[in-house]
């Protein structure tokens, strides 16, 4: 009778450990906004060791980083200056990263709250994602003159940028 009960227990926990659904970042698109200067870009080279817990989205971990090198506008001038130290300052600060704190929601839809660091500032944000088939989409905005990356002096609000995440899973 032991031997039944112990089997059926590890049937069980070997059922769940199954069940578990895991996924890790195969590859990634992003791309940016600046609002108020209707500037759009990417960047690129996007190095994950997210771990996501598909079947319970909430015990998954998104962490990964980007180098500002990969930083594109479509315009050689204009990506010079944004990687220059008046902006992103790519020689000291070569690296853009995230990692998540806390994550609410399902599988299908959910958001990320976790620290974004740039330039060696670390400001708390949250992504908000749609999981469709084996792809993430997620969307953000962020104030660059958060992180001293003021393009308009005037107004705070006006260094608005929206960021979209396409994550492609495996």
């Amino acid at each position: 009778m032991k031997k039944l009960i112990s089997l059926s227990i590890l049937m069980l926990l070997a059922l769940t450990l199954n069940a578990q659904e895991t996924a890790q970042i195969s590859s990634a698109d992003i791309t940016f906004e600046f609002i108020a200067k209707k500037v759009k870009g990417t960047l690129s080279g996007f190095k994950s060791s997210s771990k996501i817990n598909l079947s319970n989205i909430t015990e998954s971990v998104f962490e990964g980083t980007v180098d500002v090198s990969t930083l594109d506008s479509g315009n050689f001038l204009r990506n010079w200056s944004l990687k220059s130290d008046k902006y992103f300052n790519e020689d000291d600060y070569p690296k853009i990263k995230f990692k998540s704190t806390k994550i609410e929601g399902n599988s299908g839809n959910f958001i990320v709250h976790g620290n974004l660091t740039i330039k060696n500032i670390s400001k708390p944000i949250f992504i908000t994602f749609k999981k469709n088939r084996n792809k993430l989409v997620g969307n953000s905005t962020i104030l660059s003159s958060d992180y001293n990356i003021v393009i308009i002096k005037k107004e705070k609000e006006e260094n608005e940028v929206k960021i979209t995440f396409n994550f492609e899973l495996n």
